[in-house]
């Protein structure tokens, strides 16, 4: 067995005190990306709102809208696209917001999960961004009814950012055809 010199144990320690500072850092890096959340930001009766962008299929120009009778009034119809048709929801509506008369810059976010495919109305896109998720408040007091059902949580620029999951998973966004 070879003795260790004390020249050969500082550069020991040297060695692994760096290694320790690398999967220290290397931890704050994977902390600190877990912490954002990316998300599709958009209007709707003038308030800021966001979802999820892990529920984001899509995004598309709202043509060619199909109204569908003897269906709830969220439900503004159904639209083609790539071949497939989708329900088009209309969370103005679903949310008791004030509506807008329908423009060539509505445009549709198409959210999905495993089980689950529809597109929500939007009256603009605006972008895509990435937000800590340490930064989301709880809720605000004028925030109530359904929305708050929804929600993921606020900014504190007052961006309504929704749960896509909850959206996605509420039985009240499926239409049951009565006899």
């Amino acid at each position: 067995m070879d003795a260790i010199t004390p020249r050969g144990e500082a550069d020991r320690k040297r060695i692994f005190r760096k290694r320790a500072e690398l999967l220290a850092r290397e931890t704050d890096q994977h902390e600190r990306e877990e912490e954002q959340i990316d998300v599709v930001e958009f209007i709707l009766s003038g308030e800021q709102y966001a979802i999820e962008s892990a529920y984001v299929n899509a995004a598309h120009s709202m043509k060619d809208l199909t109204q569908l009778p003897c269906t709830p009034p969220f439900v503004l119809g159904v639209v083609n696209m790539r071949g497939k048709i989708l329900s088009v929801i209309d969370l103005r509506v679903f949310f008791e917001l004030p509506r807008r008369a329908l423009s060539d810059l509505n445009m549709l976010i198409v959210l999905q999960n495993d089980t689950m495919k529809f597109a929500i109305l939007a009256d603009v896109i605006v972008g895509s961004r990435r937000i800590p998720r340490t930064s989301l408040l709880a809720t605000l007091p004028t925030l109530t009814g359904i929305r708050a059902e929804y929600l993921l949580g606020i900014t504190p620029e007052r961006l309504v950012v929704l749960d896509g999951g909850k959206v996605l998973c509420d039985s009240r966004m499926v239409v049951h055809e009565e006899v």
